[in-house]
């Protein structure tokens, strides 16, 4: 136990250094208007028109494509509530005022980034049926979770657990999906 609150205490450490660094920075309006951007298409819009588009002009896979990203992104949605309500961490913006940004976070705690979660399960899970698309789903999902740490959303610590489990569990629906289509299911 005492492990653990050393490794917490460490991380909590780095993360509020970073936060204090990243509320203080005026950055340039370029990258306010791009963090800002970012952070908003993470809030459904973008995945929900991509969804439609699947569905619309995603070719012979496009059911396929759409189940395995909208299950990803549902088994996300699922696990970062339950998660937070679990962790109870409190926010950035919470703790000490960031010097520009001034968005209303969607929830109160911030472990882990729900943003950065779904943007990554859902990269994943496209990306795989449609390759060539692969390199501008990450940069996006990339470009929302550190939107969330420059908002003061979420620190680091979020954002890269988020990440992670996002990444993991569209690879899980992938591997979901081919099990199905190769036992001929539903």
């Amino acid at each position: 136990m005492a492990v653990t609150r050393n490794v917490w205490g460490f991380m909590e450490r780095r993360d509020h250094r970073l936060m204090r660094r990243v509320h203080r920075w005026r950055a340039p309006r370029w990258i306010r208007i791009w963090m800002i951007v970012a952070t908003r298409l993470g809030d459904g819009w973008l995945w929900y028109g991509l969804g439609l588009a699947m569905l619309l002009f995603g070719g012979e896979e496009r059911f396929q494509a759409f189940a395995a990203s909208g299950t990803a992104a549902l088994a996300s949605i699922l696990l970062f509530h339950e998660l937070k309500r679990v962790s109870k961490r409190r926010r950035p913006c919470h703790i000490e005022r960031h010097c520009w940004a001034t968005l209303t976070p969607p929830d109160q705690f911030s472990f882990p980034s729900g943003h950065s979660m779904t943007a990554y399960a859902i990269a994943i899970a496209a990306g795989h049926f449609y390759p060539w698309a692969l390199g501008a789903l990450l940069f996006v999902a990339a470009s929302i979770a550190i939107s969330r740490i420059m908002l003061g959303m979420h620190f680091l610590t979020d954002v890269m657990v988020g990440a992670l489990l996002g990444t993991g569990l569209g690879y899980i629906a992938l591997v979901l999906f081919a099990w199905l289509a190769y036992h001929h299911v539903g």
